[in-house]
């Protein structure tokens, strides 16, 4: 399944050599974003805050100047206009996570990785739409509205940068970066149909994605680095993918380059209370079958999964605390450090069992969440049930597919696989491929590797 107004957009790296060659002008590229947002963003509302008159300034700047001289290696996004969560820092721009009391405080630094993309020659145009205090599988709030999947206006693009994959899904944008805690990015990716990245922990930084009444408190001031939540881009393809993660990185990554017929995976496709819709099962089934006619090693089953039971406990636990800043413990109240240091054993625990998983096999598949789009609804994913093969399931369970890879801090990617039918619609489907840490270009890679087999 491919949105209709995707069919003719190029991605980021192709846009970026079309300006290089000198085929467009940086300029006449914003303006082109610019002018697909004001046709089609009136029935989709993933553009929360605009910045196209400073977008354009900078783009005739840079046209003024010229591409750079060392053919894009410096910057390899030159003239490429972009969106970015709502919940990073702009200066100049409102960072609200949703809420309206904070709808007239004005970022006054960008973001750390802000900083990154435009050294690397992006132009930020504009940021994308989130849920309220960014926890749900839907984006919509008070200040911005409701954001609706491009491929479906009935339906929720994902959550909590659902902005982000409806802006590149819809083709809006080429790329956007968002942020990953319980399937942010990649729940998204998979609702919208696009490519996403969850990357490993601590790669790259989130200096400036801050809740607005800690990051205004005294001045600009840093945060910590909150636990479990990563910065990940979505694009339309691996290459993009591959150089926003690079771009973005605080640290090198190496590629390991090994092909994926030398490689063995491992498909996990059940979790303990968390069941998988028909709609996902299928086209994540027929995916494995002709990976597997094609050559591909793939173990259905292995001893050396973690406990499942034990690692979604730990998780949904580690991330109610990361979220409330220290509510809740086991009684109610708020955690302890002896509760924080025990989740963080566990934590440690986890991410061992799976690093000797990775002796084993290359990488893990497994759906991003159980269910494909979900419906609109004015309750938040996580309060009230998602239907599941014709029945209601608790729809905090559906997390467990997201703290497969976010509890041991992994990497994972997200590609199109095809599409399924849930609730009467036929809406995209997307599988995660999941690495062990570091390995975030070869998790890339192998999902591109993947999508040719499948795709052609």
């Amino acid at each position: 399944m491919t949105y209709p107004q995707l069919t003719d957009k190029p991605g980021v790296l192709a846009t970026a050599a079309a300006i290089r060659e000198g085929r467009r002008s940086v300029a006449e590229t914003v303006d082109a974003a610019i002018v697909r947002i004001e046709k089609l963003d009136s029935s989709i509302d993933a553009l929360a805050v605009p910045d196209f008159e400073r977008a354009f300034g900078t783009a005739k700047a840079m046209d003024a100047a010229g591409p750079p001289k060392d053919g894009g290696a410096g910057q390899p996004l030159f003239g490429v206009p972009m969106t970015i969560k709502e919940s990073f820092d702009v200066a100049g721009l409102p960072t609200t996570f949703g809420h309206a009391a904070y709808r007239g405080k004005i970022a006054p630094h960008d973001a750390a990785l802000v900083r990154r993309l435009k050294a690397a020659g992006a132009v930020i145009i504009g940021k994308t739409n989130v849920p309220v205090d960014l926890t749900d599988w839907q984006s919509f709030n008070p200040v911005y509205g409701r954001t609706s999947n491009p491929h479906n206006l009935d339906r929720s693009p994902g959550g909590s940068s659902g902005g982000s994959a409806a802006a590149v899904a819809s083709g809006m944008v080429p790329c956007d970066f968002g942020t990953d805690i319980g399937g942010s990015v990649r729940v998204p990716a998979h609702f919208c149909g696009v490519w996403g990245h969850k990357t490993t922990w601590g790669l790259i930084s989130k200096q400036g994605h801050d809740f607005p009444a800690m990051s205004r408190a005294k001045g600009f001031i840093a945060a910590h680095d909150s636990p479990l939540n990563i910065a990940g881009p979505l694009a339309r393809n691996a290459a993009d993918l591959a150089v926003l993660t690079e771009v973005g990185a605080d640290l090198p990554l190496r590629r390991r380059a090994r092909p994926l017929k030398d490689c063995r995976l491992l498909a996990i496709t059940q979790l303990p209370k968390a069941p998988v819709d028909a709609s996902v099962l299928e086209p994540t089934e027929a995916a494995i079958a002709t990976l597997a006619r094609a050559g591909v090693r793939i173990d259905r089953t292995s001893d050396l999964i973690p406990d499942q039971t034990r690692q979604y406990r730990h998780y949904l636990k580690m991330m109610n605390v990361v979220m409330a800043r220290g509510a809740p413990a086991p009684d109610g109240t708020h955690a302890s450090a002896t509760d924080w240091f025990d989740l963080l054993d566990a934590q440690a625990a986890c991410m061992a069992q799976w690093a000797a998983l990775f002796e084993t096999y290359d990488f893990v598949l497994a759906p991003p969440a159980p269910v494909l789009a979900v419906p609109h609804s004015d309750m938040a994913v996580f309060r009230g049930t998602i239907t599941i093969n014709g029945a209601e399931e608790p729809g905090g369970n559906a997390l467990a597919w997201a703290g497969l890879a976010t509890f041991p801090n992994l990497p994972a990617t997200v590609l199109p696989i095809g599409s399924g039918t849930y609730l009467g619609a036929d809406l995209p489907c997307g599988m995660q491929v999941i690495g062990p840490r570091w390995s975030d270009l070869d998790c890339i890679a192998a999902a591109e590797a993947i999508g040719n087999i499948l795709h052609g």
